[in-house]
């Protein structure tokens, strides 16, 4: 079992602002209190299920949850329609997931997850942390979208290799929608038929260069 961090500073709203701002982030009173609580949730249930490498909530925050602040910002320059339907596949721990729906709350966004304990968590947050249009689907991706509509939006976050994501998903979105990857890879230089590159993002996290892009048909 993980201990707990020495570190004793207190997941407060004040506190998740002010080291968002010094990351370059400015977040309103609303999106720093769920961001705390989130927070404050994933380091408490990261001690026994081993959620995330982070264990304080400092360092997931710097380390994990930067992404979504950088991705918020990206989801918009995609010129997504009005109310989106988007995927969010191997939602695991909610990242990026959560920490982009308390910046971003366009359409339905959907956490698929097929394992229990992670739906489980991920149900106990949106229980603490309401988001509108976010629902968990505790299940397979292939029984999820055999269901539903076709998606504008999926995004992956080493749910499986970004091609055989493009296979799975790739019958399943709408004319014009895309696939956020997130990864620490640049846009690959030759993409498979069909598939053409919508946006790229690259930037630095403690020293180590990361990069979102978004591909789709044709």
């Amino acid at each position: 079992m993980k201990q707990p961090a020495s570190d004793s500073t207190a997941c407060t709203a004040a506190a998740v602002a002010a080291l968002c701002a010094d990351l370059g982030f400015a977040l309103d009173g609303g999106q720093a209190a769920s961001l705390a609580a989130y927070l404050s949730l994933l380091a408490k249930w990261n001690r026994t299920m081993n959620l995330v490498g982070p264990e304080h909530w400092r360092d997931i925050l710097e380390t994990l949850v930067v992404d979504s602040l950088f991705l918020a910002d990206f989801v918009r320059s995609l010129s997504l329609p009005k109310a989106p339907r988007c995927w969010d596949l191997g939602a695991g721990a909610g990242l990026p997931g959560v920490p982009l729906r308390m910046l971003w709350r366009e359409g339905e966004y959907t956490l698929v997850e097929v394992r229990e304990k992670r739906a489980l968590f991920l149900q106990t947050v949106l229980a603490a942390c309401p988001l509108p249009g976010v629902r968990v689907f505790r299940g397979r991706a292939e029984a999820f979208m055999a269901a539903r509509p076709p998606a504008h939006m999926v995004v992956s976050r080493a749910f499986m290799p970004w091609e055989k994501v493009l296979d799975l998903v790739g019958g399943r979105l709408e004319a014009g929608g895309v696939c956020v990857f997130l990864t620490l890879e640049p846009l690959p230089s030759t993409l498979p038929k069909d598939w053409t590159a919508r946006g790229e993002k690259r930037y630095i996290v403690k020293n180590t260069a990361r990069c979102f892009w978004a591909l789709a048909r044709g």
